[in-house]
């Protein structure tokens, strides 16, 4: 499965588009009956994506005095204790929930969006000409920042990653992320009959599923293609500059008024659709965080 495939259908059902599914094997999106929508492998809707961890939460030794027990993959991961085993948990049931598709409302609008645009960001920064390292870093700790706080995450969650050059890793152990994800989806494929009582799926369903998260998290990492929002009838300007960093910063640059006149352009167009609306406040919000 092409990730930027399973990118487009997101936006394709999240906007409402009304567009044939695309070929997302082997997952695809079901409904819930509050119109919630999860990814479940093709053919099946009792385990979702994101949940398919679930039973498999670590103990949460935050309530317990002296806790007295190992991380699961303590023998992999020696300088890591509970505590931090239990952060990237959180870590990664977050980053599979980048796929959910929710009900959004008055009081989670803004959460909505600002993960779901960090996220985009965070694909778009590696390939910046225009963007020296310095920049790039900046932006990207702050790109991440954000992403975990409008999902939102404990406190600790929050402030325990950072980012190694484009290598995202828990700061206090130096774990890296890519390496526990990778490990720790190998251990529960090996003993898949060990933990039969918490697991809903097989061990080719949980390799799907440690390809699927990592190719979320090397797009946040900035190790895959840049993604690209998919084109539509009168937003071929808007998504040359949310597709482009650079066309952004060189249009303004070069010729601000060009800028402008888009903007008030598509104002004017009352054309406007759900996915119109979220293109236009990605391109607003580019130009604050880019420019002004």
């Amino acid at each position: 499965m092409e990730f930027q495939l399973l990118y487009h259908e997101y936006l394709n059902l999240k906007f409402n588009r009304g567009l044939p599914s695309l070929q997302t094997d082997p997952f695809e999106y079901c409904y819930y009956e509050d119109d919630r929508a999860e990814l479940f492998f093709a053919g099946r809707e009792d385990e979702s994506f994101p949940e398919w961890t679930y039973e498999l939460q670590p103990r949460d030794p935050n309530y317990i005095l002296h806790p007295d027990w190992q991380p699961v993959l303590s023998a992999s991961f020696k300088n890591m204790d509970v505590y931090d085993e239990l952060i990237l948990y959180y870590l990664l049931f977050t980053i599979n929930t980048t796929t959910s598709i929710v009900n959004v409302n008055p009081y989670n609008a803004m959460n909505d969006f600002m993960k779901n645009y960090c996220f985009f960001q965070l694909a778009q920064l590696t390939s910046s000409a225009r963007l020296n390292d310095e920049q790039k870093q900046q932006l990207r700790e702050f790109f991440f920042f954000f992403y975990l706080y409008t999902h939102p995450v404990n406190e600790e969650t929050l402030y325990s990653f950072s980012f190694s050059g484009q290598d995202l890793i828990h700061t206090k152990t130096h774990i890296h992320v890519e390496h526990y994800f990778s490990a720790y989806h190998d251990h529960y494929k090996a003993n898949c009959k060990k933990y039969s009582d918490k697991l809903q799926i097989s061990p080719e369903e949980i390799d799907a599923c440690k390809h699927l998260t990592l190719a979320l998290l090397r797009t946040i990492e900035g190790k895959s293609a840049r993604l690209v929002m998919p084109p539509e009838e009168g937003l071929e300007a808007v998504l040359q500059l949310i597709n482009d960093v650079d066309t952004l910063l060189s249009i303004y640059f070069e010729n601000k008024t060009a800028l402008f006149e888009l903007i008030r352009g598509f104002l004017s167009n009352n054309r406007s659709n759900p996915y119109h609306e979220h293109c236009f406040r990605t391109l607003l919000q580019n130009y604050v965080c880019y420019i002004d």
